[in-house]
């Protein structure tokens, strides 16, 4: 795990903590069943450089091994799935840009030792692409972006699995998903029932091959 030191000044401006290890995985264990299902959606509101992203991830890249790792394909199918699964927020764009470099880490790593020679490309771009859509430049607080000409509502993908290797996009307003009170409770992109509250989407996209992902939407 790579390490870091917070300065004062950054704790004083933003209230920049970072979180040990052991407190990361004694929080995660005591949802540790959410860590294994591949598709559970984990959101960091304040995700810094990602300890506990980072962490989820590779928890759930752990389950991919075991029940996927003989075949590439599959492999590579629920591990883009267990990515997309994983969002965070932060307010200070050095924090977003290596968290987002630390999970496509995560992935990589194990990748790569598990595939060596035949590591695809695309599928790293597909991963990439997906992390620039999940890991946001934000202030949670406000509920906007940061950075560029005018801050921005937040915007978040949902990637759902379609026939397999499909992925199908919709975007949302993380404005729009906090929308009732009582949804603030229930997990991102809820798929309760018809008493849960349900977001319509600012954008949808149609499926399209999980490993064609970064070229078809380049938006």
């Amino acid at each position: 795990m790579k390490s870091r030191v917070v300065t004062k000044q950054r704790v004083a401006d933003h209230g920049e903590v970072l979180t040990g290890k052991r407190e990361v995985d004694a929080m995660l264990d005591l949802v540790q069943q959410e860590t294994r299902r591949i598709d559970a959606r984990f959101l960091e509101p304040a995700c810094g450089d990602g300890n506990f992203l980072a962490e989820v991830l590779g928890r759930k890249l752990g389950v991919v091994e075991d029940r996927y790792g003989k075949s590439q394909l599959e492999y590579e199918r629920y591990a883009v799935l267990a990515v997309s699964s994983v969002y965070g927020i932060d307010i200070l764009e050095d924090n977003v840009r290596q968290c987002r470099e630390r999970l496509l880490g995560v992935f990589d790593a194990t990748y790569t030792r598990l595939f060596k020679g035949g590591v695809k490309d695309r599928c790293l771009a597909a991963v990439r692409f997906i992390l620039e859509r999940n890991v946001i430049w934000g202030d949670a607080l406000t509920l906007k972006t940061v950075g560029g000409p005018e801050a921005g509502s937040i915007i978040f993908s949902e990637w759902s699995s379609v026939n397999g290797s499909l992925l199908k996009r919709r975007d949302f307003s993380f404005r729009e998903l906090l929308a009732q009170e009582s949804y603030k409770e229930m997990p991102l992109f809820s798929d309760l029932g018809d008493e849960a509250f349900v977001p319509r989407p600012e954008k949808e996209y149609p499926p399209v091959h999980f490993l064609e992902l970064a070229d078809a939407q380049q938006h």
